[in-house]
């Protein structure tokens, strides 16, 4: 549930032994506090399979027990196919949801993506296959426009430089010709249809979210927990456009973090397809419960804030 916790040990700069030194040092504590029936911790910000693994690896070592104890795991010590991209694409198929509920559809439309981590990357990899052009991504020191969109092929280049080259999104440009490197700025002045953020707490405010309505979006769905302050959300309910709230539309990767562990439990490896079939039926009935709290009677508008919260209880 929502519990969260962290550390103030920043990995910039880091060698791979330092981090695996702290992982370990910091599982040496937490393993009082964690297990499968107790608090199942995943991954975040900073925090991706080489560190879940580290922990892992650690609490193995400590109770000499192989159970879910963490999810996000590598698929070679129990961890569950499409985890790392359940959040990215749960955020895009609850998108995709909410247009197909005023008759509409992703295909054809601009999306702004901030982020480059696990969540970005997969949410904009999910709306190219759901027919979408991103043409953004970023990180903390700035972000890359694109207005050709990002392909697979580009999406997965920013992968392996955010994952194994531990590199900027600055160096996109210098791979890709006909796009912009923005240094210091965030992507919600560029003009779009849909705007997913998937970066950070609060990257939304009031103007920018004013930006964002001025320049056409028609809906925005977060990838990233609670990344539109309460000026933002509000300027968002004053325009009328759809607004999926991270408690919602984010949920993908708590529902597959849910089935690595009964997968675990069970001693089981579903595939692919299932997992994927099982994510988008699991988005869609979060969007109905959206849809079924916040609907107001006459009105055929969708407070899905409202949804979300009243659904969530």
């Amino acid at each position: 549930g929502g519990g969260k916790g962290g550390s103030n040990f920043n990995p910039r700069g880091k060698s791979e032994h330092e981090v695996m030194r702290f992982c370990q040092s910091f599982m040496t504590e937490l393993f009082r506090h964690v297990g499968d029936d107790i608090d199942v911790p995943a991954g975040d910000i900073g925090v991706g399979a080489r560190e879940i693994g580290y922990m892992f690896g650690q609490y193995k070592r400590i109770t000499n027990r192989f159970t879910g104890v963490l999810t996000g795991k590598g698929l070679e010590y129990g961890g569950s196919l499409i985890r790392t991209e359940a959040t990215g694409y749960g955020a895009m198929l609850f998108m995709q949801n909410m247009l197909e509920h005023i008759g509409d559809s992703v295909e054809g439309k601009t999306c702004v993506i901030s982020g480059s981590g696990n969540v970005a990357t997969h949410a904009a990899e999910k709306m190219v296959q759901l027919g979408g052009k991103p043409v953004t991504l970023s990180d903390s020191d700035g972000f890359i426009h694109d207005p050709e969109g990002l392909t697979l092929e580009k999406i997965n280049w920013v992968k392996d430089l955010k994952t194994n080259r531990r590199g900027r999104i600055s160096e996109y440009v210098d791979e890709f010709k006909g796009t912009s490197y923005h240094a210091g700025e965030r992507p919600w002045s560029i003009p779009c249809d849909l705007a997913a953020p998937c970066a950070t707490q609060n990257e939304i405010n009031g103007d920018d979210a004013k930006t964002l309505v001025k320049n056409g979006c028609l809906a925005v769905s977060e990838g990233a927990n609670m990344p539109t302050d309460l000026h933002g959300v509000e300027a968002f309910k004053e325009a009328g456009i759809l607004f999926a709230p991270g408690k919602a539309a984010n949920a993908g990767g708590v529902a597959v973090s849910g089935l690595e562990m009964s997968q675990n439990s069970a001693r089981l490896s579903w595939s692919e397809d299932e997992l994927e079939s099982l994510l988008a039926g699991i988005m869609k009935g979060i969007h109905s419960s959206c849809v079924e709290y916040g609907a107001s009677s006459g009105d055929s508008a969708v407070d899905y804030v409202k949804g979300a919260n009243i659904a969530g209880f």
